[in-house]
């Protein structure tokens, strides 16, 4: 299950994300928001965070203009790895490494195409469960 959730500067693209999930058959829960008015990120973000914390969701994806401020608010959640990214690299080294559990987008930074992309690589890239990787993610939750 994924965690969804946006303010209105990452409505557009979450509509493109919830597509994909749909074509794909991923099931997820949509925290919203659902259409372009003006709204405040952290709700979304917080709420997305809490899912995935609670262990109601195993992963979630946010969306916002840039994707950091909806990345930060996530963040203050415990147990949450927020991870923003703009690019495959990152979607992947990010899961292989930090084992990040929340993906973060801006909608006004990437394109549709290449976020689907990276929905795609964030979502089957799998922890590598390195120690040294283990060791350092543990030193961020202490």
């Amino acid at each position: 299950m994924i965690a969804l959730g946006c303010d209105h500067g990452g409505y557009e693209l979450m509509q493109e994300v919830i597509a994909y999930l749909e074509e794909k058959k991923i099931p997820y829960k949509n925290f919203g928001t659902d259409s372009k008015a003006s709204c405040d990120y952290p709700v979304f973000g917080k709420n997305v965070a809490m899912a995935v914390a609670n262990k109601e969701c195993e992963f979630g994806i946010l969306i916002c203009g840039t994707g950091i401020g909806i990345s930060m608010a996530a963040n203050k959640v415990a147990g949450v790895r927020a991870a923003l990214c703009h690019d495959c690299f990152s979607a992947e080294a990010t899961r292989q490494h930090n084992n990040a559990n929340v993906l973060c987008m801006g909608g006004r930074v990437v394109g549709p195409g290449l976020a689907l992309k990276i929905v795609e690589i964030f979502l089957k890239t799998e922890f590598s469960n390195d120690d040294r990787h283990i060791r350092r993610i543990s030193m961020l939750e202490n």
